[in-house]
């Protein structure tokens, strides 16, 4: 499992599972995961939900709302139900390219696999 690279506050139980949720919303114009990209900036688990807030890489971002929307199921599809969830919107601080991973950059450099995809055994 890949360290989480955001900020989380709330049981360290869930952040595998929350992680992984997030981890498979990719940014459709650039074929890597929101957690890679660096678009995550911080997740709360409250007493009867979870909060997520996530940014773009710019705010002419054609697919903002897909990938909101796309948060937002790949959530409902991996935590109980009657949870309430909570994804936001946040411009501050600014995305920069410091944000994306390092496996992400290998990745846009066609340097290395998705990281968002499980290595092939040899």
């Amino acid at each position: 499992m890949t360290a989480v690279t955001y900020p989380w506050q709330g049981d360290p139980a869930l952040q595998p599972l929350v992680d992984r949720a997030l981890r498979g919303v990719t940014d459709p114009e650039m074929g890597l995961s929101i957690v890679d990209l660096g678009l995550v900036q911080g997740v709360e688990v409250l007493d009867d939900g979870l909060r997520v807030t996530v940014t773009m890489t710019s705010a002419a971002c054609p697919v903002t709302e897909v990938l909101l929307g796309d948060v937002q199921q790949a959530l409902d599809e991996a935590l109980p139900p009657e949870w309430a969830l909570g994804v936001s919107l946040s411009w501050e601080p600014p995305w920069t390219p410091e944000r994306v991973s390092p496996a992400g950059r290998a990745f846009l450099q066609g340097r290395g696999p998705d990281p968002a995809r499980p290595a092939e055994a040899p």
